[in-house]
């Protein structure tokens, strides 16, 4: 497998150009930081990325996690890393500081998660899980559960897993059978979860399970789950740890790819019932795991960009020393490296452009994150957190979508040696595989966009959206630039289909359904190459006057995604507006 080195000019690019950096750090409570401290701060994210993650990769691809006698057992080098890890502060960037964080911002923290992920992407679902379930207990545990759990989950003494999905209810959590019985201060929890990640691992003290379970007299269906906290091991009144908890993995998932992450069975209650502490109030479980789940869909969305920025970054290595056939543009009689081939540089010019289209849609998605918590007017930050909610589906399912498709290139530019394990091609394939499925399928992702994001405002906040971009548009036509005028017209179109369309799915989202929701994963794609054509087109107008290297490559991306990537979008209209009724009409007979 091909080295790996963090993009950090891009991604420092990304933060500043994009989302904003400087005015995320003049939120209320970034005060003390600086540029110049966030610069330091993703130079040795990517020593250690390169230096002590990204060689493990492989290692926990091949090794895997394993179950021994009860035990789950780490690829080698695994539990080092992880020390390490902690030991160097990058548990909790974005945490209190006083509870052992770094208070830096969700989106200087989300740039990370991109390099963790690229360098390693089974090591980084542990740390990502815990910083969700982190957020969920500031958000709606007690006073005394936080003084309990976070500060050891935070600098990465203990972890936390999400615990929802069993054998009869996966997307459909309302169907959970995990019981939860009152006993005293506390419950008895009996049920089993599966493919709960890093769901048991020996590289922590304690795990900190965080589970969905019904309580006895609960409503049927969703409005009847609580939340609980179920740990490995109790917790004493003085911190330290107690007795091991009534539960264990019963098994380790046999996956396509992402091996290190342990993916586990937990069976709860086997004996005399797990010991779990209620989150809030009964009842109330699925709206405060939601806190957890949009963090994780975003950190999954971003997992694409991780995947597709290494698979990339391996795509041209490799092009670059492949010797095959002659130079058939400007000739000669000896063979070239592929990368002087037309089709070759096509397929490297497409990969580098979605990853650079989808870096910049997660980071905004970020920063909106840091403004939604710590702007001043209340209005500012309701309408940050809007913005955010639009997004997040986009972010989750078409990043993940073009996350695979990047990872297949990959492998099509190794031709023959990409169908090869050794030499890595493949990994990146199986890895961000789970993407498109995990934290609500895409198409669950794509009927949320539809069904909720433009049914709960008839469409508004995507108004808003389209209006900035219309903007963006009347910029460029302001320009003299070639690069620059050449994005006004795809924009343009795309940004006319996705206004059309967006009036069609309002307009027949609450009387047909059917037809709206068959085209809801059409229009997820369509929305996903405009907005990412937009964040491309401001990247080009970032660079308006400067001729240096970089800055001229930013052009030339922009400009391709614009003409080559916008029109794909585009091409959906006519799927969204006339092939619902025949799909959603269909007998069910006939399959």
């Amino acid at each position: 497998m091909s080295d790996y080195a963090a993009p950090l000019a891009d991604i420092r690019f990304a933060l500043s150009q994009i989302a904003g950096l400087d005015n995320v750090l003049s939120l209320q409570g970034f005060e003390d930081l600086t540029p110049d401290l966030i610069d330091a701060v993703l130079d040795e994210a990517g020593k250690f990325a390169s230096g002590v993650l990204a060689p493990l990769s492989r290692v926990g691809d091949t090794q895997g996690a394993r179950l021994e006698n009860g035990v789950v057992r780490m690829p080698d080098g695994f539990p080092e890393a992880y020390k390490a890890y902690v030991d160097g502060g990058w548990n909790g960037p974005v945490f209190d500081p006083e509870r052992g964080g770094q208070g830096l911002p969700w989106l200087v923290g989300t740039a990370l998660n991109e390099i963790w992920g690229s360098a390693n992407l089974g090591f980084s679902l542990g740390p990502l899980l815990t910083q969700g379930a982190v957020e969920l207990l500031e958000a709606h545990a007690s006073a005394e559960q936080k003084d309990t759990y976070l500060e050891n989950m935070i600098t990465g003494r203990w972890t936390g897993t999400m615990n929802l999905t069993e054998p009869q209810a996966g997307s459909d959590v309302g169907a959970l059978r995990t019981k939860a019985v009152k006993e005293g201060d506390h419950y008895r929890i009996s049920g089993q979860k599966i493919f709960i990640s890093y769901g048991d691992h020996e590289m922590v003290e304690n795990i900190v399970h965080l589970v969905l379970a019904r309580t006895e007299g609960a409503p049927e269906g969703i409005k009847g789950i609580s939340l609980f906290i179920v740990p490995k091991y109790l917790v004493n009144a003085d911190g330290s740890l107690g007795q091991r908890n009534d539960l264990r993995p019963g098994s380790l998932e046999h996956k396509m790819g992402i091996h290190a992450s342990p993916t586990a069975v937990m069976l709860y209650g086997e004996n005399e019932g797990a010991v779990g502490y209620l989150i809030g109030e009964e009842c109330r479980g699925i709206e405060y795991m939601f806190t957890m789940m949009n963090n994780a869909r975003l950190g999954v969305g971003l997992q694409g960009l991780s995947v597709a920025e290494r698979a990339y970054q391996q795509a041209v290595a490799f092009a670059k020393e492949r010797v095959q056939m002659r130079d058939a543009v400007n000739g000669g009689k000896e063979g070239v490296t592929i990368i002087h081939h037309p089709d070759v540089r096509r397929m490297l010019m497409r990969m580098r452009a979605q990853v650079e289209a989808m870096r910049c849609l997660a980071y905004e998605a970020a920063a909106g994150l840091d403004l939604a918590k710590r702007l001043a007017d209340p209005d500012a930050r309701k309408l940050a957190q809007r913005r955010v909610d639009l997004l997040i589906p986009i972010v989750k399912a078409w990043s993940t979508d073009v996350g695979q498709e990047v990872a297949s290139t990959n492998v099509q530019v190794h031709g023959g040696m990409g169908f090869i394990e050794e030499t890595g091609a493949a990994q990146h394939y199986r890895d961000v595989r789970i993407a498109a499925i995990y934290e609500g399928t895409n198409g669950i992702q794509s009927i949320d966009l539809v069904g909720r994001k433009l049914g709960r405002d008839g469409g508004e906040a995507m108004g808003l959206l389209a209006a900035e971009i219309a903007a963006t548009v009347e910029t460029l036509r302001a320009q003299d630039d070639a690069d620059l005028s050449a994005i006004v017209a795809p924009l343009s179109e795309g940004l006319a289909s996705l206004e059309r369309t967006t009036r069609w799915m309002v307009g027949h989202i609450g009387q047909n359904p059917g037809e709206a929701l068959a085209g809801a994963t059409s229009y997820m794609k369509l929305a996903g190459y405009v907005v990412g054509g937009w964040y491309m087109a401001r990247s080009a107008l970032a660079t308006v006057g400067s001729g240096d290297a970089f800055s001229v490559q930013k052009r030339q991306i922009a400009r391709f995604f614009a003409e080559q990537l916008i029109p794909e979008g585009v091409a959906m209209e006519r799927p969204i507006t006339t092939g619902g009724a025949l799909v959603a009409g269909m007998s069910v007979d006939a399959f």
